[in-house]
């Protein structure tokens, strides 16, 4: 049982505030509320990827559970276990998929480009910065997948790490996340705070843009204070009526499927949010992606969708909460044997 073993391993190292706390479902807040039925087809979609054998019987009975509300919830009832790994509060954000207008050659309008990712380029390097590469540090090599109008929506298309792009030729391009530069990851929130611009509970992905586009000299150098950056993918045989490719290599599902820290919560693994602010929610999720601001044990990032309706959704998500692994019950003892 690897899995178990190599999460078992992690958290009897791990400071208190990261130690494992087996719960029951009766605890979990609106359990009863939620249809698991959605996020059991989400499930099933990288289920075959679990390589601990703990996985593979509940694969099979997952594809049978989900009849009604009713039998899926069974289904966890009978074979996993909630567990609290680390201290609440959680913090939720969203994410998104963008849909933006583009180009396959470079023009007086689609001047931006995005690129692949560099041959020389090894994982772990630490490579150019986003502001070397946007004063053309890579420029005319022939890396250029496409050019968008808007140097700030390319930037939120890295934060992204996805994207579908309206080519002036009637076609949509299917990007995805094809590495990045080896720089840490900065908020550009946080630092737009730190510098007086706007307060903690102003700062969303729709106060960026408009600042940036209101003050385009201080605001471009603004983003260049975040030096990572993101390089791209082709993605030419995803459906349309399929969500982006995750960190497991599959498409990931709006409202069900989060990023989180593979470090504490594994890839594929079901997650119960408990997710508090404007719009709550309380409901089963998986663990099918990650981030580079995805940090810790209580930390998720909520895939919204496809379009401008789910980015004004995702854009101002910054809530409390609480989230628990649901795992098979064995693994959950394993993990705190006094639980």
């Amino acid at each position: 049982m690897r899995l178990a073993l190599a999460l078992l391993a992690l958290l009897m190292t791990a400071p208190e505030e990261t130690r494992a706390q087996v719960m029951t479902f009766e605890e979990l807040d609106g359990w009863t509320e939620d249809d698991p039925r959605p996020a059991l087809t989400a499930f099933l979609a990288t289920c075959d990827m679990l390589k601990d054998p703990v996985w593979a019987p509940l694969c099979g009975l997952a594809r049978d559970a989900g009849q009604s509300p009713e039998s899926a919830r069974a289904y966890f009832e009978l074979f996993y276990r909630p567990v609290l790994v680390g201290t609440p509060p959680a913090l939720f954000t969203g994410y998104y998929e963008p849909v933006l207008d583009g180009s396959l050659t470079r023009t007086a309008r689609y001047r931006y480009p995005i690129y692949a990712r560099p041959p020389e380029l090894r994982d772990g390097m630490v490579y150019h910065s986003r502001s070397q590469i946007e004063a053309g540090a890579i420029s005319g090599r022939g890396l250029e997948i496409a050019w968008l109008d808007d140097p700030v929506e390319v930037f939120f298309l890295h934060i992204q790490g996805s994207g579908r792009i309206r080519l002036t030729n009637g076609k949509t391009l299917r990007v995805g996340y094809g590495g990045k530069n080896g720089h840490a990851y900065r908020s550009v929130g946080q630092e737009m705070v730190r510098r007086g611009t706007h307060t903690p509970d102003q700062v969303s992905a729709q106060a960026i843009r408009s600042w940036v586009r209101s003050n385009p000299g201080p605001g471009h150098a603004m983003l260049d204070t975040n030096p990572s950056y993101v390089f791209f993918r082709r993605l030419p045989d995803l459906a349309a009526d399929q969500g982006p490719i995750g960190a497991m290599g599959r498409s990931i599902t709006g409202m069900r499927s989060i990023a989180i820290d593979p470090r504490y919560n594994p890839l594929g693994a079901p997650v119960w949010i408990e997710k508090d602010g404007r719009n709550p929610l309380r409901q089963v999720m998986i663990a099918q992606d990650t981030g580079g601001a995805i940090k810790g044990a209580q930390r998720a990032d909520i895939f919204f969708g496809t379009g401008a309706e789910a980015g004004d959704a995702a854009g101002t998500v910054k809530d409390g909460g609480r989230m628990l692994l649901l795992l098979p019950i064995d693994l959950a003892y394993a993990m705190n044997p006094d639980g």
